[in-house]
């Protein structure tokens, strides 16, 4: 599907979507648990209803409790669950690396496949645990193909590749029979995803620490059915604040001010930005939030610098290049480093912008398109179904202008 936005103003109130990060991490909990759970304010994005088909080869069932909500049972002995399961992940990264761990330690193994770039997202950090363990691990053809035994003891691996290891062996290490112990070798970025997965065990009652900045412990204890509702996304909010930026006269609601999410960082990120003058941001603990950043950084007066980017590489889209491609399309000046990019205010032009099967460069083009001096057309604007499928119906009924094409 392409888009044709035209120049337009948005206003009024605007609640994001429930938080992607925080369901995948309570729908595994409550699909490890016994009993009934009941989770609310929970939105059926691509990512989600890959997570939930996974957790359903692992024996849990789910069931529709309104519209945005579900009840999951999880892992019920009399449904014969795969030995050997063969997960499609989609295009979710969190699905796909929360769950290679899990499965070791429930089935000794299973084969995971997916879509798009999903694949050729680096998973070394645990083929290097494996190869240590004795762990069969082969990718082949776009299948991943994993046989062995997940045991407990310490687990070392670094953190400058991604949080979501971390995530995946807290769960799958809290399933087996003794305590265990994760160290990051280098500085863990992105620490608070690892706070959101800690806060998710502890809801079903299970009990994972952090002792320092580098070091988890993990106790076994049998999963908890609990009761819970999803934040509101800041990952998502990021837009929207983009869009605030570029006077819109928007009010942002039901978003959690203590809550867990790294992204949450977007509300002082925006005020770095409203003052003029050259300004530099580390993207290290929230690279999510490079393409609404990358907006204001073009609507602003000075120089912005994004560095400690390197992981926005193996994202959907090399979310470096096709975000500095989105703002050439659009006339901004945008320089692109190993692990950065340099952005220098401009004037957004009308031109045609390439979503990269990306739905954060699809949502960042239609914000700047807003106050472009022509219309815009995204490429592939389907992209957005996979975070946040009512995107262009919320940008519409806040006043956005669009020809589907």
């Amino acid at each position: 599907m392409d888009i044709r936005i035209h120049p337009c103003s948005l206003s009024g109130a605007i609640t994001p979507p429930p938080s992607k990060s925080m369901a995948h991490r309570f729908l595994i909990a409550a699909a490890l648990a016994e009993g009934e759970s009941r989770i609310s304010n929970l939105s059926f994005s691509k990512d989600i209803e890959a997570t939930l088909r996974c957790m359903e080869l692992l024996g849990c069932t789910w069931r529709s409790d309104g519209d945005h909500a579900i009840v999951l049972h999880g892992r019920r002995a009399d449904l014969p669950a795969a030995p050997f399961p063969h997960m499609d992940c989609g295009e979710s990264g969190s699905t796909l690396r929360f769950l290679i761990p899990i499965v070791l330690a429930l089935r000794g193994g299973g084969s995971f496949t997916g879509h798009g770039r999903l694949m050729e997202r680096p998973q070394k950090p645990y083929f290097d645990l494996f190869d240590e363990r004795g762990i069969f691990h082969e990718l082949k053809d776009g299948v991943l193909t994993l046989r062995g035994q997940l045991t407990p003891g310490e687990y070392r691996l670094p953190g400058n590749v991604s949080s979501q290891f971390f995530t995946g062996l807290l769960f799958a290490l809290s399933l087996l029979d003794k305590p265990s112990t994760i160290v990051s070798t280098t500085p863990l970025e992105s620490a608070d995803y690892v706070t959101m997965t800690i806060e998710a065990m502890a809801k079903a009652g299970v009990r994972a620490a952090q002792v320092d900045e580098r070091t988890f412990t993990v106790t076994p204890a049998p999963y908890r059915a609990f009761d819970t509702a999803v934040e509101a996304d800041w990952s998502q909010a990021g837009f929207w604040y983009a869009a605030a930026f570029l006077d819109h006269p928007l009010t942002l609601s039901g978003l959690n001010p203590s809550s867990p999410q790294g992204d949450k960082a977007i509300s002082d990120l925006y005020w770095k930005l409203a003052r003029p003058g050259d300004a530099t941001i580390d993207l290290s603990p929230c690279p999510d939030l490079l393409p609404p950043l990358a907006v204001m950084a073009a609507a602003r007066r000075g120089t912005t610098e994004f560095t400690g980017g390197a992981r926005l590489r193996i994202k959907e889209s090399d979310r470096l290049a096709t975000v500095a491609a989105m703002l050439h399309r659009l006339g901004i000046r945008a320089e692109e480093h190993p692990e950065g990019l340099t952005v220098t205010d401009g004037t957004f032009t009308g031109g045609t912008v390439d979503g990269a099967n990306d739905h954060r460069i699809v949502m960042a083009a239609a914000i700047a398109a807003t106050r472009a001096d022509a219309p815009v057309t995204i490429l592939g604007a389907q992209a957005v179904s996979k975070s946040y499928p009512n995107f262009f119906e919320e940008f519409k009924r806040l006043g956005g202008v669009f020809d589907v094409l």
